[in-house]
């Protein structure tokens, strides 16, 4: 089998790739990755030398591009990790996010009828679902898609996009909406590789508003292992949700990491509040669960403190990230 993987130099999806690598060393695995701030292909060096391996680098959003890389690999399965996916850089840049989270993965679409390509996975978010009230309970796959910013607007029109080739066209799809990951290679702009990376500096730790706007977190292992088993047995034409075990809030995950690495808690500084920010988000995953027997394996405790360790043993990978 040859798996076409988008974003491939990112966070979720180089994990994604060395997990499959592993799992299954008779696939080919075809890496297709820009390179914007948020890709880095050092990540990728472990792998670059294996003849089941290849990087490519281009834009989802060059057909050309795109459409050549299809007609040389002929790939079976296709895993759209590509993405703008920082809500802060969404509100700041909303042109952007728009493009290349819904533009490209259209071409990517067209792209697959072209060359009757056997399977599309859109990778989305829990944040289409927008903000979830505490006494609303957790979104199903069938709940309506109220997305509260750029960035989760542009996943949710990228989602709907894919259904509507799988209605309109017929291309095979499935669709995975995963709520917050958390592991090795994360981008130091994200919430715990921040707070980990400012801790060990002794810097300020920034916390939006009070920090009690509330996450579920899935360490990133456990939604590679998700995706493997959609792409593998999931059925055409549906959604499913991928959440973890733990819901915490902001501030609970930065005192969280302060006590981890035995820093005080004067570090913190509350500052003002994001526009337009979700106070919860809250998904229910049992439809993978019950249906192909799913399960997170990675306890929050243990993944955030192997973590907090990767941090601390990586700071040549993480100081040209910042």
């Amino acid at each position: 089998m040859t798996i076409l993987v988008t974003g491939g130099a990112g966070f979720i999806g180089s994990n994604f790739i060395f997990y499959m690598m592993k799992k299954y060393p008779d696939y080919r695995i075809v890496c297709l990755d820009s390179l914007t701030y948020a890709g880095n292909i050092n990540t990728l060096k472990p792998i670059t030398d294996s003849p089941m391996f290849r990087f490519v680098k281009a834009d989802i959003t060059d057909t050309a591009a795109v459409d050549k890389v299809f007609c040389e690999e002929k790939p079976d399965t296709v895993v759209n990790f590509a993405a703008e996916s920082h809500v802060d850089r969404s509100i700041i840049s909303p042109a952007l996010f728009t493009y290349t989270n819904t533009i490209g993965t259209q071409v990517l679409a067209d792209v697959c009828i072209k060359h009757n390509t056997p399977h599309f996975h859109q990778i989305s978010t829990d944040e289409v679902y927008g903000d979830t009230a505490a006494d609303k309970g957790c979104c199903t796959e069938n709940a309506p898609l109220c997305p509260s910013n750029p960035y989760s607007a542009s996943k949710a029109a990228a989602d709907l996009l894919v259904l509507a080739y799988h209605r309109t066209y017929g291309l095979p799809v499935t669709v995975s909406r995963c709520t917050n990951n958390y592991g090795p290679y994360q981008h130091t702009e994200k919430l715990i590789p921040l707070m980990t990376v400012k801790a060990l500096g002794g810097l300020p730790l920034p916390v939006y508003g009070d920090g009690s706007n509330i996450r579920n977190w899935l360490y990133v292992a456990d939604h590679c292992s998700a995706v493997d088993m959609i792409i593998h047995h999931g059925k055409s034409g549906e959604i499913y949700n991928i959440s973890g075990g733990e819901d915490m809030s902001n501030i609970d995950i930065v005192k969280l990491i302060l006590s981890i690495l035995g820093k005080d808690s004067s570090l913190i500084r509350f500052t003002a509040d994001r526009k337009g920010h979700d106070r919860r988000y809250c998904i229910d995953s049992s439809k993978i669960r019950n249906e192909l027997g799913w399960k997170p394996t990675v306890a929050f405790d243990d993944g955030i403190r192997q973590t907090v360790d990767w941090y601390k043993e990586n700071r040549k990978w993480w100081n040209n990230n910042i």
